[in-house]
């Protein structure tokens, strides 16, 4: 996670009433820590929505896509202040949202970063962590610390 996701990339508390309006202030962060437009980073995340939903269940959405022009893969994670519709599979709200933009090129790389985002929030403790976490701070330290510490 320490390649893909920085302390600026951490939304503590985002309010959005919406899906489109989550994916919005998602794609302006990114647009931040990317250089890329904010209307291109949210065009690419809506046409994935349209393939089916990044909604994965247990109130975690893994929203995706590639883009023109990235170096490496960018990652931004949010936690939502009120559960909203996200379309998931289980059909619950969704309140924890960590979106993944990849190069246009990124063929194995962006299916990797996927993979451990996929594992680390199929962790039902690390979940419960996050959603009780209130600061960037914490939340960064929670979503890097299986890295840090195997590395250690």
């Amino acid at each position: 996670m320490l390649d893909l996701i920085t302390p600026h990339a951490i939304i503590a508390t985002l309010r959005a009433g919406s899906k489109k309006q989550a994916l919005q202030e998602m794609a302006r962060r990114a647009a931040d820590l990317t250089g890329q437009h904010e209307r291109a980073v949210f065009d690419v995340l809506l046409e994935r929505e349209r393939l089916g939903t990044t909604g994965v269940g247990h109130g975690i959405a893994i929203p995706h896509g590639k883009l023109p022009g990235l170096e490496r893969v960018h990652g931004v994670f949010a936690r939502l202040e009120r559960p909203i519709d996200f379309d998931a599979i289980d059909e619950q709200p969704v309140d924890l949202i960590f979106m993944l933009l990849a190069p246009e090129q990124a063929g194995a790389d962006h299916l990797k970063a996927l993979a451990r985002v996929s594992r680390l929030l199929r962790d039902a403790a690390v979940c419960e962590k996050l959603r009780g976490s209130e600061s960037a701070d914490a939340i960064y330290a929670l979503l890097t610390q299986q890295e840090a510490s195997n590395a250690a």
